[in-house]
């Protein structure tokens, strides 16, 4: 792909918010730079391969704005495709303007992808339609933030204050008590409705609503650390009947996802529709198995097998991309009926477009065998168990009971993900920051339990919620003398998600 520059807006903060143009022009970049407010799960997407350069500020000074564009353009001539990603849009109070007017007379081809401008994104979420029948014929954005060198915009404030319509603007802390002194010192309506909006977007978002006057005395005694639109005009007032993102049930709380990278999507989603913050920390990862010899040879004689019983989603993905990964397909499983443990792995297999034969009521092992035995009987057939390396014999010894052939293969392996996040986990969780942590599998607790220790991550799980899934997730949870709150047999991430919700209703 020839050389370009993809200036991208990434939105106000919310990583989903970005455009679709955006995302894909995103993970066709080499080298990423980007604005450290830009969300961490919004990099992810990037390539792997991809440089990654923290220029700091959205609102850089002079000089470090000319820095950065020289960096672009020395990327760009490098023959790299760079994404250059910022907060909001490129071109509303932001330098990429400047950016690509740079560009442009260096001569080096470039795309601007339009992001939800930040004050639109706040507003929105904060349940705050900037524009409304009635609340005035006018709109005004009032440039605040760009430049960090002014304690409060250059306008002309008294005609500012006498417009009927909606004012508008995105401030640094140390901005917002001095924009709103200079509003009622030159005759903006002291009992007019305002809010103050931080944090837009995401799940520690929030909104300070009152009078000018009373916002005045709030912002003085808050002392905001973060950048805030200010809204002011009739339209506030609509905030109590169409707040909608910080009314969810789950708002504010800050969950912990211990699945691995490429599992956590399922729980993520949930959560996150429900308005919680989900804080990734990958304590596993899924590997090949040591010895992949058992494996091929199962898929290779699949039609001789009557049941395939699989216990688990990393069990369907880990052996179907061994299978496809030959000259086989699914017709090498011939008349071989597949039993799912649970809805999830069901819900793995549908993916694949593959229909269950026969899913259980109960997840437990007694609960399979007693499923299967109730089909038709088990004596005399032969049936193969792709399970985990390290997976309990449970299973296995109890359909040998009934008289069948069984045969295990390891389809993967669960190994400690080494990470650095490890450490501000721990931090969060001695500092009470996190109110559920989320345990989906045996693995999980293993893993916590080997990087900070059983003593220790007893007592760092001590004064957090604990939600856990699964019996063998359980039972590894009880063993390590951890108590969790919230437990779900069996069942799909999002009805984990409702049990969590539910637990803290009733608290």
């Amino acid at each position: 792909m020839p050389p370009i520059v993809y200036l991208i807006g990434a939105g106000p903060g919310a990583p989903d918010l970005i455009s679709l143009r955006g995302l894909r022009c995103l993970q066709h970049a080499d080298v990423v730079i980007y604005d450290h407010k830009v969300h961490p799960r919004l990099l992810d997407a990037a390539r792997a391969s991809a440089e990654r350069i923290d220029v700091g500020s959205s609102s850089p000074h002079a000089n470090d704005q000319d820095a950065i564009s020289y960096l672009i353009a020395e990327k760009a001539r490098e023959g790299k495709v760079v994404a250059r990603v910022r907060c909001g849009d490129p071109f509303l109070f932001g330098r990429g303007g400047q950016e690509a007017l740079f560009l442009h007379e260096q001569g080096i081809p470039f795309e601007v992808v339009p992001g939800v401008p930040t004050a639109i994104g706040f507003a929105t979420y904060a349940g705050i339609p900037i524009t409304y029948h009635g609340g005035g014929d006018t709109l005004t954005l009032i440039r605040g933030f760009e430049d960090e060198r002014r304690e409060k915009p250059r306008v002309d404030w008294t005609s500012l204050s006498k417009l009927s319509g909606t004012l508008v603007c995105l401030a640094r802390p140390s901005q917002v008590p001095k924009i709103i002194d200079a509003l009622l010192s030159h005759g903006r309506a002291p009992d007019e409705a305002t809010a103050v909006v931080t944090d837009g977007t995401l799940a520690s978002q929030r909104t300070l609503v009152g009078t000018l006057s009373e916002i005045a005395k709030t912002i003085e005694n808050e002392k905001l650390s973060e950048p805030a639109l200010i809204i002011v005009g009739k339209v506030v007032g609509l905030r109590e009947h169409l707040r909608w993102f910080d009314a969810r049930p789950l708002f504010g709380r800050r969950i912990l996802v211990t699945r691995s990278r490429e599992q956590a999507g399922d729980l993520i989603d949930p959560l996150e529709v429900r308005g919680a913050e989900a804080v990734q920390a990958p304590l596993i990862r899924i590997a090949a198995p040591e010895d992949g010899e058992p494996l091929d040879r199962a898929c290779a004689q699949l039609s001789r097998y009557d049941w395939i019983v699989f216990s688990s989603p990393n069990g369907v993905h880990a052996f179907f991309e061994r299978l496809l990964r030959g000259a086989r397909d699914l017709r090498a499983k011939g008349r071989t009926r597949i039993c799912a443990a649970g809805p999830g792995t069901a819900a793995r297999l549908a993916r694949l477009g593959v229909v269950v034969d026969l899913l259980p009521d109960d997840h437990h092992s007694h609960g399979i065998v007693a499923a299967l035995t109730a089909n038709g009987g088990l004596a005399g057939l032969r049936i193969l168990l792709p399970r985990a390396e390290s997976a309990s014999d449970v299973l296995a010894e109890e359909l040998s009971r009934t008289g069948a052939t069984v045969d295990e293969v390891a389809a993967y392996r669960t190994v400690i993900n080494e990470s650095d996040h490890h450490l501000a986990i721990y931090r969060q969780l001695l500092d009470g920051q996190l109110d559920v942590v989320t345990f989906t599998s045996a693995s999980a607790i293993h893993a916590f339990l080997a990087i900070y220790g059983a003593d220790q991550a007893t007592d760092l799980l001590a004064h957090t919620i604990v939600a856990t899934m699964g019996p063998a997730t359980l039972e590894a949870a009880t063993r390590a003398t951890i108590r969790p709150a919230v437990h779900l047999a069996g069942g799909t991430m999002a009805e984990l998600v409702e049990a969590i919700a539910a637990y803290l209703r009733s608290q």
